[in-house]
């Protein structure tokens, strides 16, 4: 068994294991050799057979046999499929990736070489019973290799440890941006809300302009419209009042949420002197409304 590299402790688990392996095909042999004495007893009484009669004995006989080896060769696949859980598991504990090579399992020189040691050490070999029964694979005191293994665990989790650490940073970086960015949102609807203001006040003066021109225009030409000119005025005004209402509100509004911005400041210098132009635009048409 030197020829595969195994140490004693090894060589004693396969050898329990071949031994598994031939008590079990002792077994399905017997039952098979069972199968034929069967046969004979049963059937084969009489002194002559038709070839029918020959044939139908062949067939059942090849059923049983068949459905034996089937069972047997089922039974071995899921035996080694145990048997490699256990390898893994026991791998895995130690943080190691065992890895198969399928075709070295058709070597026939290697697998001359089982045959071989099966003929010979496999019949003289003495079992170390309390290297043959730990049920987990133990650690190797032997060159250090524990312990390097212990390091590199140690390593790997001191690692994951640091990469934690990194990834809750990050989170909180993440969702301190995610708060700014709200902020902002919020801080540009309200500005472009009062820029909207701002343009609707705009137009606003832009038709008292108008309304004010077509009032001089007809003082000068002393027309009938003089009536309707001031009905028109006068609705201005009321809706210049309501709009001075809103943009208090707004401005009491924007003064809870930018009393601390820049853009708060500049906002209500802007609305200052708007208001500043609407009185003067108020004492320019009382010029014209001597009686209101």
């Amino acid at each position: 068994m030197a020829e595969f590299g195994f140490n004693e402790h090894h060589q004693n688990e396969v050898i329990n294991y071949m031994r598994f392996a031939r008590s079990k095909m002792v077994l399905r042999l017997k039952t098979i050799d069972s199968c034929f004495e069967e046969l004979k007893d049963s059937r084969l009484v009489e002194e002559t057979f038709t070839v029918d009669e020959v044939k139908e004995m062949l067939d059942g006989l090849q059923a049983v046999v068949r459905g034996e080896v089937e069972m047997e060769l089922i039974n071995t696949a899921h035996t080694n499929v145990l048997l490699l859980r256990q390898l893994f598991s026991q791998a895995e504990k130690f943080y190691l990736r065992l890895q198969s090579d399928i075709s070295e399992l058709e070597n026939r020189e290697l697998l001359e070489q089982v045959a071989e040691f099966e003929k010979t050490d496999f019949k003289t070999a003495k079992i170390n019973q309390e290297t043959s029964k730990p049920k987990l694979l133990a650690p190797l005191n032997e060159g250090g290799v524990a312990e390097l293994l212990n390091k590199e665990i140690a390593r790997l989790q001191e690692e994951n440890d640091k990469l934690k650490s990194r990834l809750r940073t990050l989170e909180s970086q993440a969702m301190s941006a995610l708060d700014e960015r709200t902020k902002a949102e919020r801080a540009l609807k309200d500005l472009q809300k009062v820029q909207g203001e701002q343009q609707e006040l705009s137009s606003l003066e832009d038709t008292v302009a108008a309304l004010r021109e077509d009032y001089e225009r007809s003082l000068s030409a002393k027309s009938a419209s003089q009536k309707d000119l001031q009905e028109n005025l006068i609705s201005a005004k009321h809706e210049l009042l309501r709009v001075q209402e809103q943009l208090s509100l707004a401005e009491k509004e924007l003064d809870k949420k930018f009393q601390q911005t820049a853009a708060y400041r500049n906002m209500k210098e802007i609305l200052t002197k708007k208001n500043e132009q609407i009185k003067e635009i108020r004492k320019r048409l009382q010029r014209y409304e001597p009686n209101e």
